[in-house]
C-alpha cells in the first residue's frame, strides 16, 4: 500500500477505533464524528449533529476554551472523570496545505492510576 492507498483509507480506519474522534473547520462546525463520538454524542442526535456548531453542545466554559483554541490554532489536554470513567481529551489545530483548518479532538478512555515513565 502506498502513501496515497493510507490517505484514501484513513477515514475508514478511525471509524471504528476505540476514542472518540471529532473533527470541525475554523468556524467549530462539526465535518466528522467516528463512531465513538456518535455515540458520545447521542443524546445530541449522534450523527445528525455533523454541519452543526459543537458550541451547541459545550457549556459556557468550555465554549470560551474553544473559541480561544479556535483563535489562535493552539492545542489544548487534559483529564475528565465522569460516572467513573477517566478519559484523557486532547484537542490540536488540523491543517490543510499548511493552513490551520480547524481542531481535531480525542477523548480517549484510560485508566484511573496509569504508569508515568520519564525517559532520558
Amino acid at each position: 500500500m502506498n502513501n496515497l492507498d493510507f490517505m484514501d483509507q484513513l477515514p475508514a480506519m478511525t471509524k471504528e477505533m476505540p476514542f472518540a474522534l471529532t473533527v470541525c473547520d475554523t468556524e467549530g462546525i462539526i465535518l466528522y464524528m467516528n463512531d465513538r463520538s456518535v455515540s458520545t454524542f447521542q443524546k445530541y442526535g449522534g450523527a445528525e449533529i455533523i454541519g452543526t456548531s459543537l458550541f451547541l453542545y459545550h457549556p459556557e466554559q468550555a465554549s470560551l476554551i474553544l473559541r480561544r483554541l479556535l483563535d489562535t490554532a493552539s492545542k489544548h489536554a487534559y483529564t475528565i472523570e465522569k460516572n467513573g470513567i477517566k478519559k484523557m481529551i486532547y484537542q490540536s489545530p488540523w491543517y490543510k496545505d499548511g493552513k490551520f483548518a480547524g481542531l481535531i479532538e480525542l477523548s480517549l478512555e484510560i485508566p484511573m492510576e496509569m504508569q508515568h515513565f520519564i525517559r532520558q
